[in-house]
């Protein structure tokens, strides 16, 4: 496989500082190394210039650093899309995870339908009118498929970006009020960490892969790294626990991997400064490999 890596260090859609590093500590953690190992050939192009938060404008407090969040989308977008026409493999390094909204602007220049999986341990499902924070990073999902801010629904060539029949949520365990509603209200299937432990990982992403890829050229993967529990997982600005174990998640992307219908990956919301000796990112790294091919033992035909 041909890839693109987009390194996306955008911290303005939360409120932790930190998360910008993201993308080097993924790069630290030998990313392009790794991937090469499986026989991949990796072009990077680099990072987007992003906003500093220290002097970046926080507008209005329901969509905090709009502006800037939709400038620095565009960059991406823009970044992704020419993935796209290189016929590379976009895989974006965030970066928090309004990032998102810009791998799918992009993605949605190839005019194509789009299902996703995003495994997070929140269902970022906001609108400014919902949300109790005003941080973009909580809007990305609803953005995506059409509800929000027009400024960042619009940022693509096609609104929504993607099918919302196809939109899958995978480890949700931290869901806000009014956002329980809307996801409930929403086409969007939802496996919570409740039907994890009923039905076990491997039956869940067999499911969620069936739903992201009925009918539709393109499956899109979102990693946020809270959906790992933060035992596994330290570096990242809004852990909640009882997330996925390590092998639970490596199990996630061995299953994707398996059904070849991923066309596109992102992983988002590490952040190094609250992390312990890179852990995290290495964590992340290797579930990018586990996603591109990685396995313990190689099949025969």
């Amino acid at each position: 496989m041909k890839i693109g890596v987009v390194g996306a260090p955008v911290d303005l859609g939360q409120q932790r500082r930190g998360v910008d590093m993201g993308p080097s500590a993924m790069r630290i953690a030998r990313l392009q190394e790794r991937l090469e190992s499986l026989g991949h050939s990796v072009k990077d192009f680099g990072n987007i210039s992003a906003a500093d938060m220290a002097t970046a404008k926080v507008g209005d407090r329901t969509a905090r650093y709009l502006n800037d969040v939709v400038r620095q989308c565009g960059l991406i977008a823009r970044r992704v899309a020419d993935c796209g026409s290189q016929g590379l493999f976009p895989l974006v390094l965030g970066g928090d995870q309004s990032v998102s909204i810009g791998t799918l602007a992009g993605l949605s220049s190839g005019g194509t339908s789009r299902g996703i999986v995003w495994l997070d341990a929140h269902g970022d499902f906001n609108t400014p009118k919902t949300t109790p924070s005003g941080n973009i990073h909580g809007m990305a999902l609803a953005a995506i498929l059409g509800y929000g801010p027009p400024e960042l629904v619009r940022l693509g060539k096609r609104s929504p970006m993607a099918s919302e029949r196809n939109t899958v949520l995978v480890g949700v365990r931290d869901l806000d009020a009014d956002e329980r509603k809307a996801v409930s209200r929403s086409r969007v299937t939802v496996f919570t960490m409740k039907e994890i432990d009923q039905l076990g990982m491997q039956t869940v992403m067999k499911r969620a892969i069936g739903v992201a890829g009925d009918g539709v050229d393109q499956v899109h993967v979102s990693f946020d790294v809270d959906v790992v529990d933060p035992r596994e997982a330290p570096g990242t600005g809004t852990p909640v626990r009882g997330g996925l174990t390590y092998r639970e998640a490596h199990l996630a992307m061995e299953t994707l991997s398996d059904s070849r219908r991923v066309t596109s990956a992102e992983f988002v919301e590490v952040n190094p400064i609250l992390d312990t000796a890179n852990h995290t990112a290495e964590l992340a790294v290797e579930m990018m490999q586990s996603l591109l091919g990685k396995r313990i033992i190689s099949k025969r035909a």
